[in-house]
């Protein structure tokens, strides 16, 4: 398609095809499921009170009577499935594009999500753990998709702006989760309506996936050419095949022991401790041990959430700015950006332990800060599997965020077997020195390690070069 053709597309520059084009449009359907499958995995938490607590939203419906153990499975039910889908999520976006692999991923997690209102009358919280269970592992497959298609539609130059804009749908989706379904519970739809509503817009949004996804740029039907080879020609600049071929082998072993994937894989760990602990904690610590009133507590909550948000802006600006003027390299402002991201959150942390019931303000600014700048770690370790292995980024992702799933089971656990009381203020104490501990020794190991060039083994023929080195030694000896 010529330029002329399409006027949706504005703004050609010499060589960089449109600013607002083709490559953007992905980038809003990666933004908003993102932010769609965000709200179906927080919503129940809110859900969870309106359906054991119906005084609090809606009597007229249904009340289960579930203990705390049994509510506990049914939250981190849905991690037991994406942790499980990951890594073969990632292998089928790569195999199938990603699509195939979205649409359908995010469909089937919706017709799960309608059924919840129908099972959960007659088959109680083990159903429900089930439906959620499948609903993981649907949605298991969101990040490594979300990884790869940045990968290929993005041109180098953009790549830290658009995969922020990616990202940023979890701020989008959580935001949206905690100030809609409490409305939605208490309004005339009551706790099916939440699942009515947020399944439903799953389903919806995969049709429209459906239309307007495409899988790469070069076979993309509706982009100008000035843009196609703008994407492609950046690309080819650091050595990423213009058409990604679909069978090429994956190098486990080579994958496994690279130095540079392993510093990924445990910087994102430990960050993924650090940020689903606060995020899951923040309420108990607010209510518990600083004694403020739900009220507040729910206000003060949600602040993080929207600190994350602008703060994300200004990273992704910030990236934009320094890397255009080229003040630092790619590795340097990755490794910079990472350590605000881990270590000021740390020295907050620290501090939040020692303040009292008299400093909730400054507790809760302390806290606002510390999940805010963890934003930056988007730029910083989050997009280097990017840097690392393009041609691979799909499967690189599911690893690190299969162990990402597991450690959001483990946390809670750890942090319940520590919290006894969560009036003791002794007690969150060593919750956030081990949280702060994580950050720090993370972002450590990040800046000795990390690399932010494309590996050996990403190229597409580095598993044929290794047959024939090996078929050459087998000749030798033999």
């Amino acid at each position: 398609m010529s330029s002329s053709e399409t006027g949706v597309f504005i703004g050609v520059s010499a060589g960089k095809g449109p600013i607002l084009g083709a490559r953007h449009l992905q980038t809003l359907l990666l933004h908003l499921a993102m932010g769609i499958c965000y709200v179906s995995k927080i919503y129940i938490g809110i859900a969870l009170v309106a359906m054991t607590d119906a005084q609090t939203t809606n009597p007229n419906f249904p009340e289960f009577d579930w203990d705390e153990k049994q509510r506990s499975y049914i939250l981190s039910s849905f991690f037991w499935g994406s942790s499980i889908s990951q890594i073969p999520g990632g292998y089928v976006a790569k195999r199938f594009g990603v699509k195939a692999s979205l649409v359908i991923g995010i469909f089937a997690s919706g017709i799960f999500g309608l059924s919840v209102p129908f099972c959960v009358t007659w088959g109680g919280w083990k159903i429900y753990c089930a439906i959620r269970v499948c609903q993981g592992l649907c949605q298991g497959i969101l990040f490594p998709c979300i990884y790869q298609h940045v990968a290929l539609w993005s041109p180098v130059e953009e790549r830290n702006r658009l995969g922020a804009l990616s990202l940023m749908g979890i701020q989008t989706g959580t935001i949206v989760a905690m100030y809609v379904t409490g409305m939605i519970a208490a309004s005339d739809l009551g706790w099916p309506g939440i699942s009515y509503v947020f399944s439903g817009t799953e389903i919806v949004f995969s049709l429209l996936l459906l239309i307007f996804a495409e899988n790469t740029p070069a076979n993309a039907k509706v982009i100008t050419d000035a843009e196609r080879k703008y994407i492609l020609n950046s690309q080819e600049s650091v050595n990423n095949a213009q058409e990604r071929k679909k069978n090429v082998k994956v190098p486990w072993k080579a994958i496994l022991t690279s130095g540079p994937f392993i510093s990924l894989l445990v910087v994102r760990t430990c960050d993924s401790w650090g940020y689903s602990t606060m995020m899951a904690q923040i309420p108990a610590f607010l209510h518990g041990a600083l004694k403020m009133e739900i009220t507040k507590n729910a206000l003060y909550s949600a602040l993080p959430y929207v600190a994350t948000f602008v703060l994300s802006f200004v990273f992704m600006i910030l990236a934009d700015v320094i890397l255009n003027h080229k003040w630092i390299s790619l590795l340097v402002l990755r490794k910079v950006f990472n350590t605000i991201a881990m270590w000021i959150p740390a020295a907050f942390l620290i501090g939040i332990g020692f303040l009292s019931e008299s400093q909730t303000v400054l507790a809760v600014a302390f806290l606002t800060m510390s999940v805010g700048l963890n934003s930056g770690a988007t730029i910083g370790s989050n997009m280097n599997g990017i840097d690392l292995a393009p041609n691979h980024i799909g499967i690189l992702m599911g690893l690190v965020n299969s162990m990402s799933s597991v450690i959001r089971i483990v946390s809670p656990i750890v942090v319940g077997i520590i919290v006894s009381d969560d009036t003791n203020r002794s007690q969150w104490q060593i919750v956030f020195l081990l949280t702060a501990g994580f950050y720090i020794l993370g972002n450590l190991q990040f800046l000795l390690f990390a690399q932010a060039t494309v590996q050996p083994w990403d190229s597409e023929d580095f598993m044929t070069k290794r047959g024939s080195q090996r078929r050459v030694k087998m000749t030798r000896a033999a």
